[in-house]
């Protein structure tokens, strides 16, 4: 039996866990933090229990919005753990059983050295005689956020961002209290129903909200953030108050708000999507942002695209918008090379012979009409290398529209499918189910061809169609274990195609910034953050960006029209010099003025890039808000710091920009872009404020503050 007083004590110099194993009851996790930091001690089993897993058979003792208090979740004992050690990255194992049913759970937690970030994930197991129909199983339930101190709660508040189509980023902050109300009085309560829920659905897994979340104390400045790391919509966060400390229990897709059911049969296991929790004691969001910064670079795919960030032109926004022809891009190609771009993608269209692209998808094979003469669509590829730039093309590789031949020439059960019917979505649109081996030989057969023989480079993989709860191609199973299993074979054949092309460069899109998550970021190289085409309204997604995804993976639109005033032309290059250049509007319309502003930027942004893989993100105007007049993104690394700054409208000139990493210093300020500004600097270094004028509306400026070389060195 464990022993009743024995602690698991687990960790490094950046974070420490403690979970009890004391009986009677589950274990809990009862601290989490940076090590040696004074806790209250919790009362005797006060903590959630560490998995939390519900059943068709066993749900809840206590019912509500939560998923938490499950009963097997409470029934489940510590039967062993083990510490071990993958290269920089410390592990830790608790193996918990429940003998009547026979169900085992695998708590498996990962931390890097120097890194105060928590990644988990669980692993269930039927060790028992009866099928266990699963309905719901936690990634993390972490019950010891506010650890155990009832005054942190009034003053914590959580973090979520919308994220719509056009809108991506949009962080909100709201007292915890608001969705979980102090309700003791003349008599004390502990359990409560009220919590706070964020959930996404259907196959894009940041339409409506970022698979993230977050806690602040508003006082002292800590701060836990995190991310599901999954990439479809079926995933759930909440966070209340539970025994008079804040909790957050994060999960894959579930019952109660995606229809999922998985039948665990004996002697099978099931695996959750893994998620992260980021922790900062005193920096605020900030702080915690910068942590889960260099936890996303130290779990994703190498890639020389990580070092290089290649300014990339792509012809879709504000620009040929779909209808690509040979006359309409050799120009745009000579342009894009001028201007100094290194790729230069085709987007939507180049495939389709008629006058609408969208339900022709699916073959990938070039349009003679747009294209014509011997050489067809090799004719612009070859000027896209004799200019020196590597070519891209478009694809929407699980969309097959319904005039595509495709969607003749593959089986039923390559496609998503309910109630024994093919799926039909967007006008026109079916989905492929990439659990299918017809569907991945098709697809794999498009990018051998398009990569292997034509020489592309990049592919801007987008998907613009959901296709609702998922599918149920195999009996009796539910649409929503079904999405997760093309989820899975989604990322399986992403990876495989790296393996067989190490230096192609792919892109993540979906309708702009709709699968903006860690899992798919972990293996692809950039991230569409939007398709948002006005400039004024991009610079609050430009500067939350780094929020959602590392600045050198996150692509913005830049794209000058030829009615742009010079300082909106300056203003769309502004947008992003600290992210990755997407290059797009009609170049060649533009004056000898804008285009030199345009020709500027480029050549700015690539006498910077080698810094941004490096630099970690700050706001010093706090997280943007969606109609905020001024917006300023600061990237920094120990030597430098870059900063973007928007006056968008109203009539102040003048703002304070909080630079705290700076406190103290003496830093030499310089205006990087555009060399025509007329912004005015002050360096305050006691206060560690740069006092920054921008005499017109709409501007923005580019700012590099460089330490000054201590007196005496």
């Amino acid at each position: 039996m464990t022993d009743p007083h024995e602690t698991i004590r687990w960790g490094h110099d950046a974070l420490e866990l403690e979970i009890s194993l004391g009986e009677p009851g589950p274990p809990r996790l009862v601290r989490l933090g940076a090590p040696g930091e004074k806790t209250s001690t919790p009362r005797p089993g006060a903590p959630l229990p560490l998995v939390e897993v519900t059943t068709a058979g066993l749900g809840r003792h206590w019912s509500g919005r939560h998923l938490v208090n499950s009963v097997l979740g409470a029934r489940l004992r510590h039967r062993s753990h083990r510490a071990s050690r993958d290269g920089d990255w410390h592990v830790l194992t608790v193996e918990l059983h429940e003998p009547e049913t026979g169900l085992t759970a695998e708590a498996v937690y990962r931390s890097m050295d120097g890194l105060p970030v928590l990644r988990s994930e669980v692993l269930l197991r039927n060790e028992g005689a009866q099928t266990l129909h699963l309905e719901s199983v936690g990634s993390l339930v972490a019950g010891c956020l506010t650890r155990g101190d009832p005054a942190a709660l009034d003053n914590a508040e959580l973090l979520w961002a919308e994220n719509e189509w056009f809108a991506e980023c949009r962080w909100q902050r709201l007292p915890l209290r608001v969705s979980s109300p102090e309700r003791n009085g003349r008599f004390h309560t502990t359990a409560g129903r009220s919590t706070r829920v964020v959930a996404g659905q259907g196959v894009w897994s940041s339409c409506g909200r970022l698979p993230m979340g977050g806690l602040t104390d508003r006082e002292s400045g800590r701060t836990w953030l995190w991310q599901i790391e999954h990439n479809g919509g079926g995933w759930r966060w909440e966070c209340g108050v539970r025994d008079d400390t804040a909790y957050a229990a994060l999960y894959g897709p579930d019952d109660a708000d995606h229809g999922w059911r998985h039948p665990l049969e004996p002697g099978a296991e099931f695996r959750t999507v893994p998620v992260a929790l980021a922790f900062c004691a005193d920096g605020g969001p900030d702080g915690a942002f910068g942590a889960l910064t260099r936890y996303r670079r130290a779990t994703r795919r190498p890639h020389p695209d990580h070092r290089r960030l290649p300014v990339i032109f792509n012809d879709y926004m504000n620009c040929l918008m779909g209808d690509p022809t040979t006359a309409k891009l050799l120009p745009l190609v000579d342009a894009a090379a001028e201007a100094g771009a290194e790729y230069f993608v085709i987007d939507a269209g180049w495939y389709d012979d008629g006058d609408n692209w969208w339900p022709s998808v699916g073959a990938w094979e070039p349009s003679t009409s747009r294209f014509p003469g011997p050489k067809g669509i090799h004719e612009v590829l070859d000027r896209i290398r004799e200019r020196g730039m590597v070519p891209g093309l478009w694809l929407e590789p699980e969309a097959v529209g319904v005039n595509s031949p495709v969607a003749r020439s593959l089986p039923e059960e390559a496609f998503f499918r309910r109630d024994g019917r093919r799926v039909e979505e967007g006008g026109g649109r079916y989905h492929l189910d990439l659990r299918h081996p017809a569907a991945r030989a098709h697809l794999d057969g498009v990018v051998d061809r398009l990569v292997g023989e034509w020489g592309v480079g990049y592919l801007k993989l987008d998907h613009n169609t959901d296709p609702g709860s998922g599918t149920s191609s195999h009996p009796g199973e539910a649409p929503a274990a079904g999405l997760l299993g093309h989820n899975r074979a989604h990322l399986d054949w992403l990876e495989a195609i790296l393996d067989r092309f190490p230096d192609l460069v792919i892109e993540n899109c979906a309708s702009g910034g709709m699968r903006m998550d860690h899992a798919l970021l972990s293996r692809l190289q950039l991230q569409s953050t939007s398709d948002q085409q006005d400039l004024l309204r991009y610079p609050p997604i430009a500067a939350a960006a780094p929020t959602a995804v590392t600045p050198e993976q996150g692509a913005v639109w830049a794209y000058p029209l030829p009615e742009d005033s010079p300082d909106e032309v300056a203003v769309t290059m502004a947008n992003a010099l600290l992210g990755r250049i997407h290059l797009s509007g009609r170049l060649i319309e533009l004056s000898p003025n804008a285009r030199d502003l345009v020709h500027e930027a480029v050549a700015v942004h690539k006498s910077i890039r080698a810094d941004l893989p490096q630099a970690l993100p700050a706001w010093p105007l706090g997280l943007p808000g969606w109609e905020d007049p001024w917006i300023a993104l600061a990237l920094h690394t120990p030597a430098t710091t870059y900063v973007s700054a928007w006056r968008r409208s109203g009539e102040q000139v003048v703002r304070d920009l909080d630079l705290p990493h700076l406190v103290g210093s003496d830093v030499h300020v310089e205006v990087l872009y555009p060399s025509s500004s007329r912004a005015a600097t002050v360096w305050h270094p006691d206060t560690a404020k740069l006092a920054l004028t921008l005499p017109t509306a709409p501007s923005a400026v580019l700012l590099r503050l460089t330490r000054s070389p201590a007196k005496g060195s």
